[in-house]
């Protein structure tokens, strides 16, 4: 077991391989060290005032200061500026999103086995526009549609009627909605692994991958098609799940004489799958497989 003394060296050599990756992303899109530095403080200075206050008194500037390591100067002219909102700036894309996923959930829109129908696109109940009506808010249904073709989601048939091609919906317009990638999906690994430290040994969430090192690069393009389907299988299945839930608390509250408030907290959860690759240097060392 590694020594609590060496935490500082292993907190930095995560870093390290933590930002490299970052960081080219941030380069090829034109981000200076000059522009991350000055979010980074805010950013700092936001988690620690919202997260590391002293139970029962009031976060300080002081306290503030001496977490993040900023004087307390730095810290008072952070805290009058307004931070950057950090919702996603493509709501259209999230409303979309939101059309797809209540296409393959709501039981309005799919068939007597669970699969999500192919829909008439403006022919009343059950047609794509009501669907859109339903769960996109107030974006016109062409707009919707639009956006889920361009996303290889969805597509229209000759006789007029609209097709569901994925459940998954990965913006494909503008580097802008696939970089709200960035900010919530590694947030969200980020977050499992903190969670994992501070009370994997009571309360641990699942945080588990499959590598080999060495492999020949045939191997990638089979593995690659066998994890997506395996995997897609997997989350339709999880999806399902999670889905027959939340219908029947909704008819719980729904069956309610009176409105109450919930008994137990809500939460956002789910469980994310990714595949990845990287070329190494020629190596003659047999294939380790590593969990």
């Amino acid at each position: 077991m590694m020594n609590e003394d060496n935490l500082p060296l292993a907190l930095a050599r995560a870093m390290r391989r933590l930002l490299a990756p970052l960081f080219r992303v941030l380069l090829r899109h034109g981000m200076s060290y000059t522009a991350f530095e000055a979010l980074a403080r805010r950013v700092y200075v936001q988690v620690a005032i919202e997260e590391f206050g002293l139970p029962g008194k009031k976060p300080s500037i002081s306290r503030t200061s001496i977490l993040s390591g900023l004087t307390r100067k730095d810290v008072q002219r952070l805290l009058a500026e307004a931070l950057e909102a950090t919702e996603p700036a493509s709501e259209h894309v999230n409303r979309a999103a939101r059309v797809l996923a209540a296409w393959t959930r709501d039981p309005d829109f799919v068939d007597a086995a669970g699969q999500p129908r192919t829909l008439a696109l403006q022919d009343g109940p059950g047609s794509f526009a009501e669907l859109v009506r339903r769960h996109s808010g107030d974006m016109p249904v062409r707009a919707v549609l639009d956006e889920l073709e361009h996303a290889g989601a969805a597509r229209r048939l000759p006789d007029g009627q609209v097709e569901l091609v994925a459940r998954v919906f990965l913006p494909r317009r503008s580097a802008v909605d696939k970089i709200d990638l960035l900010g919530g999906d590694v947030a969200d690994l980020i977050g499992t692994i903190d969670h994992n430290i501070l009370h994997g040994g009571s309360d641990p969430r699942f945080h588990r991958k499959v590598m080999y090192r060495d492999m020949p690069a045939e191997v990638a393009a089979p593995f690659r098609e066998l994890g997506r389907e395996r995997a897609m299988a997997l989350l339709v299945e999880l999806d399902q799940w999670l889905a027959a839930r939340a219908a029947a608390a909704s008819d719980t509250v729904a069956a309610s004489p009176t409105p109450s408030t919930p008994t137990e907290p809500l939460l956002r959860l789910g469980l994310g799958i990714y595949y990845f690759e990287e070329p190494l240097e020629p190596s003659h060392q047999p294939s380790r497989k590593e969990d």
